[in-house]
Formats: structure tokens, sequence, C-alpha cells
């Protein structure tokens, strides 16, 4: 029993590790990028909450408040009330980092009033994938619980019995399931790098930031686009994982 738990921690390691060390590798690179930039001030004194406004007046639009909220790097927009939330530090600082995260923020929201597909398609996702993720591993256990967890290596396991083939419908059905926490993961990516996109842009036109200001809200934002990048690979190899494990059962 014990070698079947450290041979499967093992497998475990050999199969995430890569993404775990860019996971660990992308919250540094954003910790580091937003401690550098949130402690330079931008020449124009311009604060997260104006920068989120600016982007909006620039982008054409109107009706989206925007609102401080507890907490650090809890940046977000709610399209659920139109409102941008910008963590204190960004909304009442005027750093490099502020300017960049705010308009990231306000690029979403910008997305959002011009009906941009990945965002929209992102949107529907959300509540299958959290129900997916969540349901998809139950089912993936039960699966394997009915046909023997280290079935593959025993021998003696019934592969005909009714337990075994119930087993593999649970397999089957939690695999489809968790893969819509892949694609929500892969969807995301071109909705946070079009946002940093369109916040940039806006940020060089409307000259908030310029030369070395302008390069730290970009590496900010770089840092950040990291994290959604790391989430997807991981999601991708533990998927990868569950259905070679599902494989393995089958021999």
């Amino acid at each position: 029993m014990w070698i079947d738990y450290f041979s499967g921690y093992f497998s475990y390691l050999i199969w995430m590790l890569p993404a775990i060390i860019l996971a660990g590798f992308a919250q540094y690179k954003v910790r580091s990028a937003y401690s550098k930039n949130s402690k330079i001030r931008n020449s124009k004194g311009i604060t997260g909450a104006e920068a989120a406004r600016r982007v909006l007046m620039n982008n054409n639009v109107t009706g989206v408040n925007i609102l401080p909220t507890s907490g650090k790097l809890t940046d977000h927009f709610n399209p659920s009330n139109n409102t941008i939330y910008l963590s204190e530090e960004v909304y009442n600082e005027a750093s490099v980092a502020a300017v960049g995260i705010a308009s990231h923020e306000a690029g979403h929201a910008v997305q959002h009033a011009e009906g941009y597909l990945p965002n929209k398609i992102r949107t529907i996702l959300v509540p299958v994938s959290n129900i997916g993720s969540k349901l998809g591993w139950i089912l993936i256990l039960l699966g394997f619980a009915f046909s023997g967890f280290y079935s593959y290596y025993n021998s003696s396991v019934d592969t005909n019995s009714l337990a075994y083939e119930l087993g593999g419908v649970f397999i089957l059905v939690g695999i489809i399931l968790y893969s819509t926490a892949l694609l929500f993961t892969l969807i995301t990516l071109p909705v946070e790098f079009d946002a940093s996109k369109r916040a940039l842009n806006t940020i060089k036109a409307s000259d908030m930031l310029a030369g070395e200001e302008y390069k730290g809200a970009k590496q900010t934002l770089t840092a950040a686009a990291m994290t959604y990048v790391a989430a997807a690979f991981t999601a991708l190899l533990q998927l990868l994982r569950i259905i070679t494990i599902a494989n393995r059962r089958r021999r």
C-alpha cells in the first residue's frame, strides 16, 4: 500500500513539476514587477482611478463605475454590475504600476462594452467551468474507487464486472466535465492579452506614461499575463495526467 502511495505521489510530481515551476516563476515575476513599479510615482501624478477613467473615455465607453476595494492585487472588472474594482493601493496611488493595472481592468470594461467575442465566451464558461472542475473531480475519484484506483497494478481485478464498467463511465464523464476548466483557462488567454494591449495602446496614445514609465507598466502587465499562461499549462498537464491514468486502467 505504501509503495503504491509513494509511487503515485512521485508520478504526480513528475507530471506536474514543470507546471509547479512555471507557476512559481510567474508569481515571483508578478510580485517583483509590482513591488518595483508600485514604488515609482508617475511624472504626471495620474492615479489608478484616473487612468481607468481615461481609458474608458478614450474608447467612448460610459456608464462604468470605478470603486475601491480592499486587499492587494484584488483588482477586477465585474460585468454583472459594470463596475471596475481597484485595490486601494491602485485606486489612490499615482504609481506606474497603478496606471498599468487600472488601465488593464478598464480594458476589460471596454471589451464588455464592445461585445468582444472571446470575452463573451469566457463569461458563458464561468459557471460551466466552476461546476465542471468540481463535479468532474468527484466523478473521476468515484470512477477510480468503483474500478479500483490501482487496478492497473492488480491483475486480479475483474474488468468485466459492473462496478468496473460503471467506474469507466464515471471517469469518462468526469474527464469531459474537467475539460471545461482547461477550456476556460485557454479562452482566458486572449481575453487577458487583449485587455493589456488595449490598456498599453491607450496609455501611449493619451500620453499618460512615456519612456521608462511606459516600460514599467508594460513589465507589470506582462508579468501578470504569465500567471494565466501558467494556469492554462497546469490545467493541461492535469488533464493529460488523468487521461493517462485512465488509459492504464483499461490495459
